[in-house]
């Protein structure tokens, strides 16, 4: 059973993988959760040698030291919300799904990490299937991009009919909302995101920022999203928030590294002028 923190300041928890890049996973997550005052607790579920050209190699905890992280904050601190990121094979989904039950964790936000957003698949059929039939079930949002969305609801995805289509398919799978995400779409439609709670079916579009600079956007989303559930909003309008958070964290994205840099989470702090 989830347990009440003592503190005044809301808990939230991320369950995903370390990128040594500091521009997504855990470090991404993080960094947004205390970008909105809320204290951040993480398992590690991966650890990765990457930046802000590529990944070089993965390695993955063994499914009790994740559960054996998560039971250590809930029994003690206490989880107001929760955001999951990759989870990277059957088995440590499985573990999370069942803790996640468990532990009663709620405000669970899943962020289907299953295919990058250019489309290369990043773990395979097994896991897949269990990320589909045993967490996004227990998802309050699930925020999966268009080629998630794709395996998740059998379907293509070229325009904006498909994304409500889409999002109403894996609606039914029995996450109490969706968000399929149009950061992979073409033209008009980038940026463009497609809300689906069972009742409302909701075209949110927030302004395009023109940038290269765009690794965690996914991650910062998801944390964001979890950060204001924590804070106490209702899902819509936690989504809407989290969304305006990224569009100026891309606005302030950071031009490190040879290839893409993260986004610019902590840009209050930043004293150089917008990209």
């Amino acid at each position: 059973m989830t347990v009440k923190s003592p503190s005044s300041v809301p808990v939230a928890l991320t369950i995903a993988g370390s990128d040594s890049g500091g521009g997504a996973g855990i470090q991404a997550d993080l960094r947004t959760f205390a970008f909105h005052c809320v204290h951040g607790t993480n398992a590690i579920t991966c650890i990765t040698a990457q930046n802000t050209l590529g990944v070089t190699r993965v390695d993955a905890l063994p499914p009790e030291a994740v559960i054996a992280q998560i039971e250590a904050v809930v029994s003690d601190i206490g989880v107001a919300a929760t955001k999951t990121g990759m989870l990277l094979n059957r088995e440590i989904i499985d573990a999370v799904a069942e803790g996640v039950e468990a532990l009663g964790l709620k405000n669970l936000v899943v962020d289907p990490v299953m295919v990058s957003r250019t489309g290369a698949v990043l773990i395979d059929d097994d896991a897949i299937a269990s990320l589909r039939n045993r967490l996004i079930p227990k998802a309050n949002i699930v925020t999966p991009n268009k080629y998630e969305a794709q395996l998740l609801a059998g379907l293509q995805i070229n325009n904006l009919d498909d994304m409500r289509a889409a999002a109403q398919c894996i609606y039914e799978l029995g996450a109490k909302a969706v968000l399929v995400k149009g950061g992979g779409m073409e033209g008009s439609l980038r940026g463009v995101d497609i809300w689906f709670d069972g009742n409302r079916l909701e075209t949110l579009k927030t302004d395009t920022v023109d940038t290269n600079n765009t690794h965690g956007t996914g991650c910062t989303l998801a944390a964001a999203i979890a950060a204001n559930l924590a804070l106490g909003k209702n899902p819509l309008d936690a989504v809407l928030h989290a969304k305006d958070y990224v569009t100026t964290a891309l606005r302030y994205a950071l031009h490190i590294g040879q290839g893409q840099g993260p986004v610019g989470h902590f840009f209050p702090l930043l004293q150089f002028p917008r990209n």
